[in-house]
């Protein structure tokens, strides 16, 4: 399977190398690479519309969870990410 999913609807992109959220047709992405056991969050991306209504905190939470179940670690490779753990220690034991 070349996609998987959370509950939150987030899902992993592998063909494009990101994390994607739809929101009412508009698409929310976070784009990463990949390390041995590790994933680097290179950019967040959210579109103007979507701004300032949680859908890049949502689209993180879902991308870490992702990341989680694959028992991989995270790096921090854009500010919105840095930010977010930063507000959310209950994800810091992904950081690696």
């Amino acid at each position: 399977m070349s996609e998987t999913s959370t509950s939150a609807g987030i899902r992993d992109n592998k063909a494009q190398s990101r994390f994607e959220l739809d929101v009412g047709g508009a698409l929310a992405f976070a784009n990463y690479r990949l390390a041995p056991g590790k994933v680097i969050i290179t950019h967040t991306e959210t579109p103007r519309a979507l701004r300032g209504r949680g859908i890049a905190s949502t689209l993180v939470k879902g991308a870490l969870d992702l990341i989680r179940a694959d028992g991989l670690k995270v790096v921090a490779g854009c500010s919105f990410v840095v930010d977010y753990l930063d507000k959310h220690p209950e994800d810091t034991d992904l950081v690696g």
